[in-house]
């Protein structure tokens, strides 16, 4: 085959690249929970070498992932029908996607649980002692607003449907109130994760749009911020 240009060469790169995030589900939710871990590092201030082994490891699990959608790719290409040998080439390659993830946590937890055990169990008693009834007013005004806006828009029905979502605006208000009364990166990011499997779930299941989504935890936020600033002393 006739040599290509180097920068030809690159942008088929670029195109593999865009290919794999365009359709690969998985590959997104790497890319969101290596940028999750990235800010963990910066927030815990994690030491240079200790951050190269996360950028190793984040690494490891996202060529894993790029070499398995090759090999899925590979096989589809050179087979329409049932064949066990593709079949095990296509669970080995998922089961390297598999390893390498299980490498990456193992690694994430090495690095972060000191850090992370230096918290004391204030934000955790924080969270207990906190007023219950300003959470429980803020998700009162969150539902209140979204069945008045599905009302006013005539679309769907408060668990299913319409604008906006319901489930995203009351995992939006659970995350920020996390958030603010427990003031730990830890648990802000674990709830931030939680609202996110919310978000893709309602989108996976066909239920909203991404719009629809994107709206109803934007007014879930801004409601329990609002009540918090009013009402919460820290």
């Amino acid at each position: 085959m006739k040599k290509q240009p180097l920068f030809r060469s690159f942008n088929y790169a670029i195109d593999g690249v865009v290919y794999v995030l365009r359709t690969q589900r998985n590959m997104r939710i790497h890319l969101i929970v290596a940028a999750l871990v990235l800010i963990l590092s910066l927030v815990l201030g994690v030491e240079s070498n200790q951050f190269m082994i996360l950028i190793i490891a984040i690494a490891l699990v996202i060529v894993s992932e790029y070499f398995n959608t090759a090999i899925e790719s590979a096989i589809d290409v050179t087979t329409n029908t049932y064949d066990p040998l593709a079949m095990i080439a296509k669970d080995v390659a998922a089961a390297a996607v598999l390893i390498s993830s299980l490498v990456a946590v193992i690694v994430g937890y090495i690095i972060f649980f000191p850090k992370l055990n230096s918290f004391s169990l204030n934000s955790l008693d924080r969270v207990t002692q906190s007023p219950i009834h300003i959470t429980a007013i803020a998700l009162i005004l969150v539902i209140i607003v979204v069945m008045w806006a599905k009302a006013m828009t005539k679309t769907g029905t408060w668990l299913r449907g319409g604008w906006p979502s319901g489930h995203s605006a009351v995992a939006g208000s659970l995350f920020t109130a996390i958030a603010i009364i427990s003031e730990n990166a830890l648990l802000a990011t674990l709830a931030l994760i939680m609202a996110l499997l919310v978000f893709q779930s309602r989108r996976e299941a066909k239920f909203h749009s991404v719009l629809q989504i994107a709206s109803g935890g934007l007014i879930g936020v801004l409601i329990t911020v609002i009540i918090f600033q009013l009402f919460f002393k820290s």
